[in-house]
């Protein structure tokens, strides 16, 4: 689901529905009552066939099916038995392939093409940089230091040394440093899991200090250092039972403070769910806290599941550890704030309240009153994405047609764009409050990106060699188009369409129709070497922008989710007519590809249009929507997809369940589903239910496929290795159902 983080999904015990009549029958194909001895059976090298004991819900008035309800008891051995023969079955149905191993190889190099690959990087007001960074050939990412722009580089924490010899890896979740540098928090997962623990880190010394911390939320927030560094809040999920209800996971987040010289058992509570009085924080809230070095006002930010709309507070940042906190409100959840950032006593709000592509507004924190806010930026065509502070000036991320833009407001000179050379999409990268100016990179559709540092005395742009240009790096005979197309109801969406120069308009071109559409995450512009892949073999790469995205702000999120969702596979499917209609593709040679909730869109999309599709690729998606809420992460998602507590969030929820909406004896096309058995967003038997149904309802001979990786999660986490094996895997499959030129 959501690419901000998590948990694991849930059990049939906890289905608690109000105001629903539920019941639960467990009864074969023809109503006669099934003893559950086995759930599969499989004769040699043929595929797995599940057992179907159905189980149907009654939602206000509607029975729902439910064939392989068991699938989400995962614990059952003999429901990883069926997952485990599942992939079995693929991996030795992909293996004979003819293009796999020639496509892993290829991958592999064009990954190599450049010395290294860097991520994350935060700059300290000292001259201090900690970045991420993989060099060529390497699975992980590691953490770096240098202490000046041309210091020597220090190698701080090496997950691929700890994942020597244990059979889940780990991977690197996140790092926040002090703000003199001279301790970092990380986090560490094991085998995608997302499931981290905290670690300090001594730089000078390069040792491990005090004690770990479990159970952490990375979701929402990372940790915010104190000022004389004693310590640092973050926030942490409950330590549950093992027989507790999964949907209990993501409830109580608390923000805690952690010091150094004292045991992670005897931190203090900061914020939590009946804490306080003056903080009307729900159960189902994320808290954080959140710091500026120039201010002295500490803002308490409260997310309500994975809405984006969130509630503000704030207090004298000196009250935080006295035990006597005096909470203010700055906003609510109706005041459609969605991100911040202080400058002393004024705080900025991007809110999108009379303003669906946002604004930016100013208030005092000393008399908030957002009645009386003040427009920085008024509402316009531009789209107010996220607000930053740096020492000069405020940062702002936003958009224009969907195309990625920074800009800068002062109060002396105003709003002004900044454009780096090469006249590309621009995102902001890295940014401080006591730093001048910012990192931002500079991204096309066809050629490496490049992490530019901004100099705001100068006006001028430094190519910062964070990004080596790789000898793939610069696609000379290839096209990217931007494009506008009517969709079922007239609206234009974007459409983004990448292929070779010269390209034959033949109608047999293999096609991928990509997209999300969810959370109000737009699809931005961005170079990939693993693309090149598909399209060196003369495949069309398309991207449609559909609704239920951010391109056109909150208007445009809004026109699909919920009640609106079937927009943002309808969108998919009207670029996909577009495709053939202009004969760069034909239904034989196009494939839908979505991954989490982009697989409401691809799962959708095949469903309502199996004629227009020779093949699907879904990653670990959401497709049993109906089931959802019942799991860890699914109560956060209520926001965004809607409840079956809720005859109309039912009704959504239903028509936008591929799962739900597999019907038998149709002709599907083939189907390659993908998931890490340890994902914690989006839990493997949604693949798992979905896959079952198709291979037993498809009218077609076409493959329907399950791809397991037992040391995965929901991407998050996975290795170089992991990465390219998977890629290699679904382009193999593509090219075999929809032919290569």
């Amino acid at each position: 689901m959501k690419t901000t983080n998590n948990k694991a999904f849930g059990r049939l015990a906890s289905l608690g529905l109000l105001g629903v009549i539920s019941m639960a029958t467990v009864t074969g194909c023809d109503g006669v009552e099934i003893e559950n001895q086995g759930y599969l059976s499989s004769q040699g090298g043929t595929q797995p066939e599940a057992k179907i004991i159905s189980v149907s819900d009654t939602h206000w008035g509607v029975e729902v099916r439910d064939p392989y309800r068991y699938m989400e008891n995962l614990e059952d051995p003999k429901v990883e038995t069926w997952f485990r023969a599942q992939a079995s079955y693929t991996e030795s149905y992909l293996n004979g392939l003819e293009s796999r191993a020639g496509l892993f190889d290829r991958l592999g190099e064009l990954d190599q093409g450049a010395p290294f690959t860097t991520g994350s990087v935060q700059r300290l007001s000292n001259g201090m940089q900690f970045y991420l960074r993989r060099d060529r050939g390497e699975n992980l990412y590691k953490l770096y230091l240098r202490a000046s722009d041309n210091g020597q580089e220090r190698l701080l924490v090496d997950p691929e040394s700890m994942s020597s010899g244990s059979e889940q890896h780990y991977s690197l979740e996140g790092y926040v440093p002090s703000p003199s540098g001279d301790f970092v928090v990380y986090g560490l997962a094991q085998g995608g899991s997302e499931q981290t623990t905290y670690y300090v880190l001594d730089v000078a010394s390069g040792a491990v200090i005090g004690s770990s911390i479990e159970n952490i939320e990375t979701a929402y927030n990372w940790p915010q250092w104190s000022e004389d560094e004693s310590g640092f809040f973050y926030s942490r999920r409950r330590a549950l039972p093992d027989d507790a209800p999964s949907t209990e996971e993501y409830k109580q987040t608390r923000v805690m403070f952690h010091r150094l010289d004292t045991a992670a058992e005897n931190d203090r509570v900061i914020a939590a769910y009946g804490h306080s009085v003056s903080l009307p924080i729900l159960e189902t809230d994320f808290p954080s806290v959140w710091l500026s070095p120039r201010s002295s006002h500490a803002v308490l930010k409260v997310k309500h599941g994975d809405n984006n709309e969130i509630s503000l507070f704030t207090a004298p940042r000196a009250e935080l550890l006295s035990g006597d906190i005096s909470w203010s409100q700055l906003c609510g959840e109706s005041d459609q704030v969605t991100d911040f950032a202080v400058i002393g006593d004024t705080i900025y709000l991007v809110t999108g309240k009379q303003a669906p592509r946002f604004k930016l507004v100013e208030m005092s924190l000393n008399d908030p009153d957002m009645a009386s806010s003040r427009d920085v930026i008024p509402a316009g065509d531009l789209v107010i994405e996220s607000v930053s502070v740096a020492a000069d000036a405020l940062y702002i991320s936003a958009k224009r047609d969907g195309i990625g833009m920074v800009m800068r407001w002062a109060p002396d000179v105003g709003l002004e764009e900044l454009s780096p050379p090469r006249g590309g999409a621009t995102y902001l990268s890295s940014i401080a409050p006591d730093i001048p100016g910012a990192l931002i990179y500079e991204a096309t559709w066809i050629r490496g990106g490049i992490r530019y540092a901004y100099d705001p005395e100068t006006a001028t742009f430094a190519d910062t060699g964070m990004i080596p240009v790789g000898e793939f790096d610069n696609l000379e005979g290839y096209v990217a188009k931007e494009l506008a197309i009517p969709s079922h109801d007239g609206v234009m969406i974007p459409l983004t369409i990448l292929h070779r120069e010269g390209l034959t308009l033949d109608g047999k071109n293999p096609t991928v129709v990509y997209g999300y559409g969810s959370y109000g995450s737009s699809m931005n512009v961005g170079f990939s070497t693993t693309r090149l892949a598909w399209l060196e073999r003369g495949g069309v790469w398309a991207i449609a922008h559909v609704r239920g995205g951010g391109e056109y702000g909150q208007e445009w999120h809004y026109a699909g989710r919920m009640e609106t969702k079937p927009n943002t596979w309808r969108d998919l499917i009207a670029s996909a007519e577009y495709l053939v209609r202009e004969k760069y593709t034909s239904p034989a040679h196009m494939a839908p590809w979505g991954g989490s909730a982009g697989g409401i869109l691809a799962g959708r999309a095949i469903t309502e249009r199996p004629d227009l599709f020779g093949a699907a690729i879904i990653d670990v998606g959401s497709l049993d929507t109906i089931r959802a809420e019942t799991t860890t992460n699914g109560v956060p998602n209520i926001k965004e997809f809607g409840t079956v507590k809720e005859e109309a969030g039912f009704h959504a929820l239903l028509e936008m369940s591929s799962y739900n909406n597999v019907r038998n004896d149709v002709e599907y096309p083939a189907v390659m589903l993908t998931h890490g058995f340890n994902d914690p967003r989006v839990e493997p038997w949604q693949s798992g239910k979905m896959a079952a149904r198709l291979q037993a309802a498809t009218g077609s001979d076409n493959p329907v496929l399950l791809r397991v990786d037992f040391q995965a999660g929901h991407g998050i986490g996975s290795t170089r290795d992991q990465y390219l094996q998977e890629r290699a895997d679904q382009f193999a499959f593509l090219f075999s159902r929809l032919g290569s030129n």
